[in-house]
């Protein structure tokens, strides 16, 4: 027996052997070649097809496609880039920590608006969670090199924040949401924190609360300095004790907020939270300690959400649609992708005070800290 029978026995031999199961090879991939063979056309023909420009008649591209889309064939990603083909993908890149985030409405009624109106042109969202803005830069970078994505989503703007620019000098197309005031490299949604913020004084004020206790979020995102800038200016013009709290957001830090302010001698008889999560949180805690809302504290949401009005007393908030935020946002996203128009600001509907059970006059006494601890 010659030796390549050897070597075939001892492979069909070995194949066989119990114990052992045979590892199947994985399909090759196809590639333009194939789709262009079976469809009888030319591989720059399957590139028009696939890409979406002009160049075929109609009965060839959908041959071409029709073929594709039997066998469930797409274009490798690093073949697109080099040709500069779209992705249909608009990328989001968030900074938080994924627990605070998942448990914040305003993100899922945001996301759900944007996503619905980019499905509409086909487009997908690609969100990722990360842990600090350098690693939001690193993937920018690395989109941008990979062609990943045809727009970017910016959140939670911060003070002298730098991922505008580089995000314009990689040249992808992008809306920030949150910024107006100074020029800007890239086109901006806002929203007017500091009518907002003042409506929310005002209404307190005209209550007659004159020691008010503010909850914040982060106070490096520029959205928070307006909200605090605003409180400056109604604690200077009204004459009232404005103490604000920094938080995370999250309904812990905004809980952990909610008792030292109620545990204050003498005690704030109104606070004011930025999210919808910690005013929850802080209602739960004058419950709590024996503080009934509204009749000895007043509890105030910065944002509305179905959590604001299944609260009991429901809660005075400063509403506004958030998934027709998310709408607008990709509206003009869509502009920018494109036209790559010079950039603009674009204001979005302030948010409106609406008052509920949690907002009422101080009573005599309300001053008088006698929280339990």
């Amino acid at each position: 027996m010659s030796p390549k029978n050897n070597a075939s026995s001892g492979a069909e031999a070995d194949s066989a052997s119990p114990g052992r199961t045979p590892t199947a090879e994985p399909p090759p991939r196809l590639r333009s070649t194939d789709i262009a063979r079976l469809a009888g056309v030319s591989v720059a023909a399957v590139s028009i097809a696939v890409n979406g420009r002009p160049g075929l008649s109609d009965a060839t591209r959908k041959r071409i496609l029709d073929v594709a889309d039997e066998l469930n064939w797409r274009p490798h990603l690093a073949a697109r880039a080099l040709k500069g083909a779209t992705n249909d993908v608009v990328g989001i890149v968030i900074a938080r920590p994924a627990r605070t985030l998942g448990v914040e409405p305003f993100f899922a009624q945001f996301l759900s608006g944007l996503q619905s109106c980019l499905s509409n042109r086909g487009i997908a969202t690609q969100l990722l969670i990360v842990e600090d803005t350098e690693t939001q830069m690193a993937v920018y970078r690395r989109w941008a090199a990979e062609n990943r994505v045809d727009g970017l989503v910016l959140l939670d703007l911060a003070v002298d924040d730098v991922r505008p620019q580089l995000v314009a000098d990689l040249g992808i197309p992008a809306v920030v949401l949150g910024s107006h005031g100074n020029p800007m490299p890239l086109t901006s949604v806002w929203v007017d924190d500091h009518a907002a913020t003042v409506s929310i004084l005002d209404h307190l004020v005209g209550l007659g609360h004159r020691r008010i206790g503010h909850v914040s979020g982060t106070v490096s995102y520029q959205h928070t300095q307006r909200r605090l800038r605003a409180i400056d200016e109604v604690r200077d013009s009204a004459g009232i004790e404005v103490t604000s709290i920094a938080t995370d957001y999250s309904d812990a830090q905004g809980a952990s907020a909610t008792r030292r302010l109620l545990e204050a001698h003498p005690r704030y008889t109104a606070v004011v939270y930025d999210n919808d999560v910690m005013a929850v949180a802080g209602l739960g805690v004058a419950t709590e300690m024996g503080i009934p809302v509204p009749d000895e504290v007043s509890v105030v949401s910065f944002d509305d959400s179905v959590l604001t009005t299944m609260a009991r007393p429901t809660l005075t908030a400063l509403t506004r649609d958030t998934f027709a935020l998310g709408t607008f946002t990709a509206t003009e996203l869509l502009r920018v992708m494109a036209e790559r128009p010079q950039p603009r600001p674009v204001q979005a509907p302030t948010p409106q005070l609406v008052v509920r059970q949690s907002s009422a006059p101080p009573t005599e006494g309300a001053n008088v800290g006698r929280g339990r601890t």
